[in-house]
């Protein structure tokens, strides 16, 4: 039985431990800081106003390889279509591309639209990585379509959308696992690779199904704050074991804008700001460099949902994102971050990483 409040000093940190809470560490005075938990990368290759394409997928690798030397676990690249200003598409192309300049790092899916694919060829796709980066690969697959209706349409199997999603899942594990010579169709190469599957959602339904299904869950909380509390209990609460995975491992996926001062976090802040204004207005996703103020770009009602799109954000220096950091990991059990880090110059956006690393809750890894 542990006491009601223990406070031990331990190489200079005071630790509390109780009944009700768990072990936490006050340094120099600042708020409790949570256990140590792997950081992970989102990336939508967002092409900056007037570069090319060819040099942002160039931006990106280094940004992938700056991950990987700081210890980054993962990093995931999402599927868009039609979408002026993101790049990302042909998403297990760049994951190949990526995976082939980097080394230890997982480089996966954040995620694959799947109602956009046959799951015979995504197995294949995925498999064939496997086979290129044997232990890296992960395959993260989302229900949404990923663009516009129009362009959805052009995109979809006839007849079949997110509501033959459970199905596409199952038949997706079915190919990527054993070969069954018994079967008349197998993915080859893909049979017998066993890439990790992770489920994405941003409601919660794939909380649900990902629980059923034993699977790994990766929750939007960068688009889609709303709901994170309620979708990663639910998937713990219901999580049944399987063959992937013997206890619930979820990941909470965040904005952040870290910087050196917290009036540059604020700056550099806008370059986000601007590219969820066009997304609400439909214009081109470009992204844009960072203005003095948002004032007169728009209106109050808009500014509301943006900052709401962005509830989750973590922004300004290190110490003001380990302070935020540590509040939010009080409020849900999450055994993963993954952070989307939209900045426009990207030498800063290296840096921004480099913050994130020296905070006291960021567990270093060698990808595995």
């Amino acid at each position: 039985m542990i006491p009601p409040i223990c406070r031990l000093l331990v190489n200079g940190c005071h630790l509390e431990i109780s009944d009700s809470n768990p072990i936490q560490c006050w340094l120099n005075g600042r708020s409790p800081v949570s256990k140590t938990i792997p950081f992970s990368l989102l990336e939508l290759a967002s092409v900056r106003e007037g570069d090319s394409v060819s040099q942002t997928i160039d931006n990106s690798v280094a940004y992938a390889r700056h991950a990987e030397s700081l210890g980054f676990r993962r990093f995931w690249l999402a599927e868009h279509h039609n979408m002026q200003g993101i790049s990302s598409a042909a998403t297990s192309v760049l994951i190949g591309h990526v995976a082939g300049k980097t080394a230890s790092i997982r480089i996966g899916s954040g995620g694959v639209m799947l109602p956009n694919h046959p799951p015979l060829v995504i197995a294949e796709q995925f498999g064939t990585l496997e086979h290129l980066y044997p232990g890296r690969i992960d395959l993260g697959l989302g229900r949404a379509p990923g663009t516009d209706p129009m362009t959805s349409r052009a995109l979809r199997r006839e007849g079949l959308g997110a509501e033959q999603f459970p199905q596409d899942v199952a038949e997706l594990q079915r190919l990527l696992g054993p070969l069954d010579s018994s079967r008349g169709v197998n993915a080859i190469p893909g049979a017998g690779t066993n890439v990790p599957i992770w489920l994405l959602g941003s409601s919660l339904f794939s909380a649900q199904l990902a629980a059923q299904q034993g699977l790994p869950y990766a929750f939007a909380g960068h688009f889609a704050p709303r709901l994170y509390q309620e979708a990663l209990r639910i998937y713990r609460d219901q999580f049944q074991p399987s063959a992937q995975l013997a206890e619930p491992y979820s990941m909470l996926a965040v904005p952040a804008v870290p910087a050196d001062s917290a009036a540059e976090a604020r700056y550099l802040s806008t370059t986000s700001y601007q590219r969820i204004l066009a997304l609400f207005r439909g214009q081109p996703l470009w992204m844009k460099a960072p203005v003095a103020s948002m004032e007169g770009l728009w209106h109050p009602q808009e500014e509301a949902g943006v900052k709401g799109f962005l509830g989750l954000q973590l922004l300004g220096d290190a110490p003001a994102i380990e302070e935020q950091l540590a509040q939010l990991l009080a409020t849900v059990e999450v055994d993963e971050l993954m952070v989307t880090v939209d900045l426009y110059d990207p030498a800063k956006r290296r840096h921004a990483l480099d913050i994130l690393a020296s905070l006291p809750q960021f567990q270093a890894s060698g990808g595995s």
